[in-house]
């Protein structure tokens, strides 16, 4: 036995955090769900101990993604949710919203559709009413 977590099982920290999931070589991989003490929650893929692949993360305001990682950054396709009812669908680069996606006001019941760089609204394009 080489005394490394392999497998499926559930870890604790003293802190109360909690990873429940596969493990190989002594790290999160494969499908696993990571609670912090603070009450976030991450469920989805891991690799190497980062979220890598498709998962859901909410926080407990309310926030919540939900799409592609990479190295534990948003990366990819995803979709962000707020409590006041925002949404952003659209791509991902490095963590934060890069390239095309829609944005949904919810006071004007409108989603926009437009580019996006380093997080931040480049310009909007088209805008539709929520039917």
């Amino acid at each position: 036995m080489s005394g490394k977590r392999e497998g499926y099982g559930i870890f604790k920290w003293p802190d109360g955090s909690e990873y429940e999931g596969n493990f190989f070589d002594n790290m999160f991989n494969g499908k696993g769900k990571y609670t912090w003490s603070d009450k976030r929650e991450y469920i989805g893929e891991w690799k190497m101990n980062q979220m890598n692949g498709y998962g859901i993360f909410k926080w407990p305001d309310g926030r919540k993604y939900q799409g592609d990682y990479q190295c534990d950054k948003k990366e990819g396709y995803g979709i962000f949710y707020w409590p006041d009812g925002r949404i952003f669908k659209g791509l991902w680069k490095n963590g934060k919203q890069h390239g095309d996606g829609e944005f949904f006001a919810p006071k004007k019941n409108i989603w926009k559709k437009g580019l996006w760089e380093n997080g931040k609204n480049i310009k909007f394009y088209e805008e539709n009413e929520n039917n």
